[in-house]
Protein backbone atom coordinates (compact mmCIF):
# COMPACT_ATOMS: atom_id res chain seq x y z
CA UNK A 1 0.00 0.00 0.00
CA UNK A 2 1.39 3.60 -0.80
CA UNK A 3 0.96 6.27 1.54
CA UNK A 4 0.24 10.06 0.65
CA UNK A 5 0.00 12.95 2.85
CA UNK A 6 -3.08 15.57 3.20
CA UNK A 7 -2.13 18.52 5.22
CA UNK A 8 -2.71 22.19 6.29
CA UNK A 9 -0.74 24.95 8.04
CA UNK A 10 -1.69 27.66 9.71
CA UNK A 11 0.32 30.58 11.71
CA UNK A 12 -0.87 33.49 13.56
CA UNK A 13 1.45 36.08 15.33
CA UNK A 14 -0.85 35.83 18.57
CA UNK A 15 -1.91 38.84 20.54
CA UNK A 16 1.70 39.83 22.18
CA UNK A 17 3.80 39.54 20.13
CA UNK A 18 4.07 42.24 17.50
CA UNK A 19 5.83 40.56 14.89
CA UNK A 20 6.05 36.27 14.13
CA UNK A 21 8.77 34.57 14.72
CA UNK A 22 7.45 31.29 13.59
CA UNK A 23 8.35 29.55 10.44
CA UNK A 24 6.16 26.51 8.92
CA UNK A 25 6.84 24.25 5.50
CA UNK A 26 3.73 21.99 4.37
CA UNK A 27 4.32 19.53 1.29
CA UNK A 28 3.85 16.09 -0.37
CA UNK A 29 7.32 14.91 1.07
CA UNK A 30 8.12 17.57 3.87
CA UNK A 31 6.40 18.52 7.32
CA UNK A 32 8.29 21.19 9.41
CA UNK A 33 8.02 23.99 12.31
CA UNK A 34 10.60 26.13 13.26
CA UNK A 35 10.12 28.50 16.31
CA UNK A 36 12.60 31.72 16.34
CA UNK A 37 14.24 32.95 18.63
CA UNK A 38 16.90 36.28 19.61
CA UNK A 39 14.70 38.91 19.40
CA UNK A 40 13.04 41.24 17.14
CA UNK A 41 15.61 40.90 14.43
CA UNK A 42 17.10 37.78 15.05
CA UNK A 43 14.46 34.58 15.48
CA UNK A 44 12.46 35.40 12.52
CA UNK A 45 15.31 35.38 10.45
CA UNK A 46 16.76 32.23 11.65
CA UNK A 47 12.97 30.24 11.62
CA UNK A 48 12.95 31.41 7.84
CA UNK A 49 16.68 30.07 7.03
CA UNK A 50 15.87 26.94 8.50
CA UNK A 51 13.12 26.34 6.12
CA UNK A 52 14.98 27.29 3.35
CA UNK A 53 17.31 24.83 4.44
CA UNK A 54 14.92 22.51 4.32
CA UNK A 55 12.39 22.99 1.88
CA UNK A 56 14.36 21.41 -1.27
CA UNK A 57 14.08 18.21 0.63
CA UNK A 58 10.44 18.05 -0.63
CA UNK A 59 11.42 18.31 -4.37
CA UNK A 60 11.50 15.01 -4.94
CA UNK A 61 11.13 11.04 -3.19
CA UNK A 62 13.53 9.51 -0.83
CA UNK A 63 14.41 6.39 0.30
CA UNK A 64 14.20 5.54 4.30
CA UNK A 65 17.82 4.77 3.89
CA UNK A 66 19.20 8.00 3.32
CA UNK A 67 16.08 10.39 4.64
CA UNK A 68 17.78 10.88 8.14
CA UNK A 69 21.09 11.79 5.95
CA UNK A 70 19.30 14.52 4.57
CA UNK A 71 18.03 15.74 7.19
CA UNK A 72 21.18 16.43 8.73
CA UNK A 73 22.43 17.92 5.89
CA UNK A 74 19.80 20.03 5.84
CA UNK A 75 20.42 20.93 9.42
CA UNK A 76 23.70 21.85 9.07
CA UNK A 77 23.42 24.16 6.02
CA UNK A 78 20.92 25.71 8.47
CA UNK A 79 23.37 26.18 10.80
CA UNK A 80 25.97 27.30 8.51
CA UNK A 81 23.95 29.76 7.25
CA UNK A 82 22.67 31.29 10.31
CA UNK A 83 26.26 31.41 11.75
CA UNK A 84 27.24 33.61 8.02
CA UNK A 85 24.58 35.86 8.74
CA UNK A 86 25.34 36.77 12.47
CA UNK A 87 29.09 37.04 11.63
CA UNK A 88 27.61 39.69 8.97
CA UNK A 89 24.94 41.63 10.72
CA UNK A 90 26.11 41.54 14.39
CA UNK A 91 22.41 42.86 15.28
CA UNK A 92 21.73 39.16 14.92
CA UNK A 93 24.24 37.22 17.21
CA UNK A 94 22.48 35.25 19.39
CA UNK A 95 19.51 34.34 16.78
CA UNK A 96 18.40 30.50 16.83
CA UNK A 97 15.33 28.44 16.30
CA UNK A 98 13.65 24.93 17.01
CA UNK A 99 13.58 22.92 14.48
CA UNK A 100 10.87 19.65 14.15
CA UNK A 101 10.60 18.29 10.39
CA UNK A 102 9.36 14.95 8.75
CA UNK A 103 10.19 13.50 6.07
CA UNK A 104 8.42 11.06 4.11
CA UNK A 105 10.25 8.63 2.31
CA UNK A 106 7.54 6.31 0.95
CA UNK A 107 5.27 4.35 3.68
CA UNK A 108 8.62 5.71 6.06
CA UNK A 109 8.77 9.01 8.25
CA UNK A 110 11.85 10.30 9.11
CA UNK A 111 12.46 13.14 11.75
CA UNK A 112 14.83 15.46 12.98
CA UNK A 113 13.89 17.28 16.28
CA UNK A 114 15.64 20.25 18.65
CA UNK A 115 13.80 22.03 20.93
CA UNK A 116 10.49 22.63 22.20
CA UNK A 117 8.16 22.41 19.36
CA UNK A 118 6.28 19.21 19.21
CA UNK A 119 5.36 16.38 17.65
CA UNK A 120 1.90 14.56 18.14
CA UNK A 121 0.35 11.09 16.16
CA UNK A 122 -3.15 10.42 16.69
CA UNK A 123 -3.52 6.41 16.08
CA UNK A 124 -6.64 5.15 16.56
CA UNK A 125 -8.30 7.93 18.03
CA UNK A 126 -5.42 8.27 20.73
CA UNK A 127 -3.05 11.15 20.98
CA UNK A 128 0.65 10.83 21.96
CA UNK A 129 3.74 13.19 22.08
CA UNK A 130 6.34 11.41 19.83
CA UNK A 131 9.03 14.04 20.60
CA UNK A 132 10.42 15.10 24.47
CA UNK A 133 11.51 18.36 24.64
CA UNK A 134 14.90 20.02 25.02
CA UNK A 135 13.91 21.91 27.90
CA UNK A 136 15.25 22.57 31.75
CA UNK A 137 11.94 21.45 32.74
CA UNK A 138 11.89 18.49 30.57
CA UNK A 139 15.33 17.71 32.26
CA UNK A 140 13.94 18.19 36.29
CA UNK A 141 10.88 15.42 34.84
CA UNK A 142 13.75 13.15 33.82
CA UNK A 143 15.84 12.64 36.68
CA UNK A 144 12.34 12.87 39.09
CA UNK A 145 12.80 16.25 40.57
CA UNK A 146 9.42 16.85 39.38
CA UNK A 147 6.02 15.53 38.00
CA UNK A 148 5.06 16.01 34.55
CA UNK A 149 1.92 17.69 35.54
CA UNK A 150 4.03 20.18 37.41
CA UNK A 151 6.56 20.98 34.31
CA UNK A 152 3.15 22.40 32.77
CA UNK A 153 3.16 25.05 35.13
CA UNK A 154 6.80 25.62 36.01
CA UNK A 155 7.88 29.33 36.14
CA UNK A 156 10.88 28.08 33.77
CA UNK A 157 9.24 25.82 31.44
CA UNK A 158 10.13 27.85 28.48
CA UNK A 159 13.94 27.31 29.17
CA UNK A 160 15.59 25.73 26.52
CA UNK A 161 18.50 23.52 26.08
CA UNK A 162 18.67 22.18 22.81
CA UNK A 163 18.20 24.88 19.66
CA UNK A 164 19.78 25.54 16.49
CA UNK A 165 21.81 28.74 16.36
CA UNK A 166 24.92 30.82 16.25
CA UNK A 167 26.44 29.75 19.67
CA UNK A 168 26.15 26.22 19.93
CA UNK A 169 27.59 24.68 16.66
CA UNK A 170 28.16 21.10 18.39
CA UNK A 171 24.16 20.64 19.37
CA UNK A 172 22.76 17.21 18.53
CA UNK A 173 19.25 16.67 17.31
CA UNK A 174 17.12 13.41 17.95
CA UNK A 175 16.94 11.42 15.21
CA UNK A 176 14.25 8.95 14.12
CA UNK A 177 12.24 6.62 11.71
CA UNK A 178 8.13 5.87 12.13
CA UNK A 179 6.14 4.08 10.06
CA UNK A 180 3.31 5.90 7.85
CA UNK A 181 -0.20 4.48 8.53
CA UNK A 182 -3.48 5.18 6.69
CA UNK A 183 -5.35 6.94 9.10
CA UNK A 184 -2.81 8.27 11.21
CA UNK A 185 -2.89 12.22 11.89
CA UNK A 186 0.31 13.96 12.65
CA UNK A 187 0.12 17.30 14.65
CA UNK A 188 3.50 19.40 14.38
CA UNK A 189 2.99 22.80 16.66
CA UNK A 190 5.08 26.04 18.37
CA UNK A 191 4.87 26.21 22.09
CA UNK A 192 2.33 28.88 21.21
CA UNK A 193 0.03 26.20 21.05
CA UNK A 194 0.80 23.16 23.30
CA UNK A 195 1.99 26.02 25.86
CA UNK A 196 -1.76 27.44 25.85
CA UNK A 197 -3.99 24.31 24.94
CA UNK A 198 -4.10 20.94 27.31
CA UNK A 199 -3.60 18.34 25.35
CA UNK A 200 -6.62 17.02 25.96
CA UNK A 201 -8.68 19.83 24.58
CA UNK A 202 -6.03 19.42 21.32
CA UNK A 203 -6.97 15.22 21.48
CA UNK A 204 -10.57 16.34 21.16
CA UNK A 205 -10.17 18.65 18.63
CA UNK A 206 -8.06 16.29 16.14
CA UNK A 207 -10.51 13.62 17.09
CA UNK A 208 -13.88 15.43 16.09
CA UNK A 209 -12.49 17.77 13.29
CA UNK A 210 -12.22 15.24 10.40
CA UNK A 211 -10.69 18.06 7.51
CA UNK A 212 -7.48 19.56 8.10
CA UNK A 213 -8.00 23.08 7.33
CA UNK A 214 -10.62 23.09 9.82
CA UNK A 215 -9.31 21.57 12.15
CA UNK A 216 -6.06 23.32 11.96
CA UNK A 217 -7.77 27.23 11.71
CA UNK A 218 -9.65 25.71 15.46
CA UNK A 219 -6.51 24.78 17.17
CA UNK A 220 -5.11 28.55 16.48
CA UNK A 221 -8.36 29.61 17.39
CA UNK A 222 -8.15 28.02 20.95
CA UNK A 223 -4.77 29.33 21.43
CA UNK A 224 -5.81 32.82 20.82
CA UNK A 225 -9.03 32.37 23.21
CA UNK A 226 -6.63 31.03 25.49
CA UNK A 227 -4.60 34.29 25.60
CA UNK A 228 -2.34 34.28 22.97
CA UNK A 229 0.62 34.91 24.49
CA UNK A 230 3.34 33.45 21.97
CA UNK A 231 3.17 33.06 18.24
CA UNK A 232 1.05 30.63 17.08
CA UNK A 233 1.94 27.93 14.50
CA UNK A 234 0.35 24.81 13.26
CA UNK A 235 1.12 21.76 10.66
CA UNK A 236 -1.53 19.23 10.53
CA UNK A 237 -1.42 16.15 8.03
CA UNK A 238 -3.34 12.85 7.79
CA UNK A 239 -1.80 9.71 6.15
CA UNK A 240 -3.88 8.60 3.29
CA UNK A 241 -3.72 6.10 0.50
CA UNK A 242 -2.05 7.38 -2.81
CA UNK A 243 -5.30 5.78 -5.09
CA UNK A 244 -8.01 6.93 -2.62
CA UNK A 245 -9.25 9.87 -4.69
CA UNK A 246 -12.77 10.55 -3.18
CA UNK A 247 -14.54 13.87 -3.01
CA UNK A 248 -12.27 15.13 -0.20
CA UNK A 249 -9.69 12.43 0.60
CA UNK A 250 -6.94 12.75 -1.51
CA UNK A 251 -3.40 13.87 -1.18
CA UNK A 252 -2.45 17.55 -1.30
CA UNK A 253 -0.21 18.12 -3.58
CA UNK A 254 0.81 21.87 -3.38
CA UNK A 255 3.41 23.44 -0.76
CA UNK A 256 2.22 25.83 1.75
CA UNK A 257 4.75 28.27 3.70
CA UNK A 258 3.15 29.87 6.85
CA UNK A 259 4.82 32.11 9.25
CA UNK A 260 7.98 34.47 8.66
CA UNK A 261 9.38 32.42 6.35
CA UNK A 262 6.29 33.77 3.94
CA UNK A 263 4.70 36.56 2.00
CA UNK A 264 2.18 36.79 4.43
CA UNK A 265 4.40 37.12 7.44
CA UNK A 266 3.02 40.58 8.39
CA UNK A 267 -0.86 39.23 8.33
CA UNK A 268 -2.34 40.57 11.96
CA UNK A 269 -3.78 38.15 13.96
CA UNK A 270 -6.92 36.06 12.92
CA UNK A 271 -8.67 36.27 16.57
CA UNK A 272 -12.16 36.40 16.43
CA UNK A 273 -13.89 39.04 18.00
CA UNK A 274 -11.30 40.48 20.03
CA UNK A 275 -11.83 44.11 21.49
CA UNK A 276 -9.61 45.84 18.98
CA UNK A 277 -11.66 44.36 16.10
CA UNK A 278 -14.64 45.48 17.83
CA UNK A 279 -13.32 48.94 17.79
CA UNK A 280 -12.64 48.96 14.25
CA UNK A 281 -16.00 47.94 13.53
CA UNK A 282 -16.62 50.68 15.48
CA UNK A 283 -14.55 53.51 13.76
CA UNK A 284 -15.26 52.11 10.33
CA UNK A 285 -19.14 52.77 10.79
CA UNK A 286 -18.43 55.96 12.17
CA UNK A 287 -16.52 56.30 9.32
CA UNK A 288 -19.15 55.63 6.66
CA UNK A 289 -21.57 57.51 8.66
CA UNK A 290 -19.73 60.69 8.06
CA UNK A 291 -18.76 60.07 4.28
CA UNK A 292 -22.54 59.65 3.85
CA UNK A 293 -23.56 62.88 5.27
CA UNK A 294 -20.57 64.76 3.09
CA UNK A 295 -22.40 63.06 0.18
CA UNK A 296 -25.61 64.61 1.34
CA UNK A 297 -27.47 67.18 -0.42
CA UNK A 298 -27.48 70.56 1.52
CA UNK A 299 -31.09 70.93 2.62
CA UNK A 300 -32.42 74.76 2.29
CA UNK A 301 -32.12 76.97 5.17
CA UNK A 302 -35.44 79.75 5.35
CA UNK A 303 -35.56 83.02 7.24
CA UNK A 304 -37.45 81.40 9.78
CA UNK A 305 -34.96 78.55 10.49
CA UNK A 306 -31.41 79.34 10.42
CA UNK A 307 -30.35 76.27 12.07
CA UNK A 308 -31.05 73.02 10.61
CA UNK A 309 -31.32 69.76 12.26
CA UNK A 310 -28.50 67.97 12.49
CA UNK A 311 -29.41 64.37 14.10
CA UNK A 312 -26.58 62.61 12.06
CA UNK A 313 -24.30 64.73 13.28
CA UNK A 314 -25.08 64.15 16.60
CA UNK A 315 -25.02 60.13 16.37
CA UNK A 316 -21.38 60.18 15.00
CA UNK A 317 -20.64 62.26 17.71
CA UNK A 318 -21.85 59.56 20.03
CA UNK A 319 -20.05 57.21 17.87
CA UNK A 320 -17.03 58.95 17.97
CA UNK A 321 -17.37 59.70 21.99
CA UNK A 322 -18.13 55.81 22.06
CA UNK A 323 -14.88 54.78 20.58
CA UNK A 324 -12.78 57.23 22.71
CA UNK A 325 -14.05 56.07 26.03
CA UNK A 326 -13.19 52.40 24.67
CA UNK A 327 -10.19 53.49 23.44
CA UNK A 328 -8.87 55.28 26.97
CA UNK A 329 -10.85 52.08 28.61
CA UNK A 330 -8.81 50.16 27.02
CA UNK A 331 -4.87 52.15 27.60
CA UNK A 332 -6.03 52.39 31.39
CA UNK A 333 -6.55 48.26 31.43
CA UNK A 334 -3.53 47.79 29.63
CA UNK A 335 -1.03 49.54 31.66
CA UNK A 336 -2.93 48.02 34.97
CA UNK A 337 -1.82 44.75 33.41
CA UNK A 338 1.62 46.14 32.35
CA UNK A 339 2.18 46.69 36.08
CA UNK A 340 1.76 42.63 37.00
CA UNK A 341 4.00 41.25 34.44
CA UNK A 342 8.15 41.04 35.17
CA UNK A 343 11.52 40.16 33.04
CA UNK A 344 14.75 39.94 33.47
CA UNK A 345 16.92 42.46 31.59
CA UNK A 346 20.04 44.22 31.72
CA UNK A 347 20.68 47.65 33.51
CA UNK A 348 24.00 49.59 33.57
CA UNK A 349 25.58 46.12 32.59
CA UNK A 350 23.75 44.70 35.66
CA UNK A 351 21.14 41.83 35.63
CA UNK A 352 18.12 43.21 37.27
CA UNK A 353 14.48 42.59 37.55
CA UNK A 354 12.03 44.74 35.93
CA UNK A 355 8.45 45.10 36.78
CA UNK A 356 6.29 46.02 32.95
CA UNK A 357 6.93 45.40 29.17
CA UNK A 358 10.38 46.59 27.77
CA UNK A 359 8.55 48.99 25.70
CA UNK A 360 8.35 52.37 25.45
CA UNK A 361 4.94 54.61 24.48
CA UNK A 362 6.58 57.59 23.54
CA UNK A 363 8.45 59.15 26.09
CA UNK A 364 6.48 57.11 28.56
CA UNK A 365 8.80 53.90 29.83
CA UNK A 366 6.40 50.85 30.45
CA UNK A 367 8.86 48.95 33.12
CA UNK A 368 11.29 50.00 36.26
CA UNK A 369 13.71 48.03 37.64
CA UNK A 370 12.00 46.55 41.29
CA UNK A 371 15.12 44.70 42.10
CA UNK A 372 19.22 44.35 41.61
CA UNK A 373 20.69 41.22 41.52
CA UNK A 374 24.09 42.67 41.89
CA UNK A 375 25.29 40.14 38.92
CA UNK A 376 27.28 41.67 36.14
CA UNK A 377 26.02 40.20 32.97
CA UNK A 378 29.29 39.81 31.60
CA UNK A 379 29.83 36.90 34.75
CA UNK A 380 27.24 34.58 32.79
CA UNK A 381 28.80 31.68 31.58
CA UNK A 382 27.17 31.55 28.26
CA UNK A 383 27.35 34.12 25.23
CA UNK A 384 23.80 33.20 24.49
CA UNK A 385 22.80 33.35 27.80
CA UNK A 386 24.56 37.29 28.20
CA UNK A 387 22.84 37.92 24.81
CA UNK A 388 19.41 36.42 26.13
CA UNK A 389 19.16 38.88 29.26
CA UNK A 390 19.89 41.71 27.08
CA UNK A 391 17.01 40.57 24.71
CA UNK A 392 14.97 40.51 28.37
CA UNK A 393 13.23 36.76 29.41
CA UNK A 394 9.57 37.35 30.53
CA UNK A 395 8.61 36.29 34.09
CA UNK A 396 5.13 35.50 35.01
CA UNK A 397 5.33 36.77 38.43
CA UNK A 398 7.96 38.49 40.42
CA UNK A 399 8.31 35.09 42.40
CA UNK A 400 9.44 33.55 38.76
CA UNK A 401 11.80 36.54 37.60
CA UNK A 402 13.76 35.53 41.12
CA UNK A 403 13.74 31.88 40.14
CA UNK A 404 14.73 32.94 36.64
CA UNK A 405 17.77 35.00 38.00
CA UNK A 406 18.83 32.39 40.52
CA UNK A 407 19.07 29.51 37.49
CA UNK A 408 21.15 31.95 35.74
CA UNK A 409 23.51 32.42 38.39
CA UNK A 410 23.74 28.80 39.25
CA UNK A 411 25.42 28.66 36.07
CA UNK A 412 28.39 31.58 36.36
CA UNK A 413 31.64 30.31 36.14
CA UNK A 414 33.32 29.34 37.63
CA UNK A 415 30.81 27.21 39.45
CA UNK A 416 31.71 23.91 41.64
CA UNK A 417 29.78 21.16 39.98
CA UNK A 418 29.74 17.65 40.67
CA UNK A 419 31.83 15.35 37.85
CA UNK A 420 29.09 13.56 36.18
CA UNK A 421 28.51 9.78 35.29
CA UNK A 422 27.23 9.81 32.31
CA UNK A 423 29.22 10.29 28.70
CA UNK A 424 26.01 11.76 27.32
CA UNK A 425 27.20 15.53 26.95
CA UNK A 426 25.38 17.98 28.14
CA UNK A 427 24.15 21.54 26.77
CA UNK A 428 23.77 24.21 28.98
CA UNK A 429 20.16 25.68 29.93
CA UNK A 430 18.64 28.38 27.92
CA UNK A 431 16.08 30.94 27.86
CA UNK A 432 14.31 30.63 24.92
CA UNK A 433 13.46 33.64 22.72
CA UNK A 434 9.68 32.98 22.73
CA UNK A 435 9.40 33.09 26.15
CA UNK A 436 5.73 32.08 27.06
CA UNK A 437 3.46 33.28 29.89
Amino acid sequence: MSVALRYAARSDVGLVRSNNQDSAYAGPHLLMVADGMGGHAGGDVASSVAVAAFAPLDGESHGPDDALDQLETALADARDEIIARSDADPELSGMGTTVLAILRAGNKLAMVHLGDSRGYLMRDGVLTQVTTDHTFVQHLVDIGRITPEEAEHHPQRSVVMRVLGDFDPEVTPDLSVREARRGDRWLLCSDGLSGFVSAETIEETMATIADVDACADRLVQLALRAGGGDNITVVLADVVELDDVADGEGPTTNATVVGAAALSRNDPTAAAASPAARAAGLARAAQVDGDAQEGAPAEAVTDEDEQPPAPRRWRTVVVWLGIAAVVIGAALVAYSWTQTQYYVGVDDDEVVIYRGLPQTLGPIALSSVVERTGTSVEDLDSRYLQERVEQTIHADSLDDARGLVAMLEEDIAPSPRPTPTSTTPTATPVPSGTATP
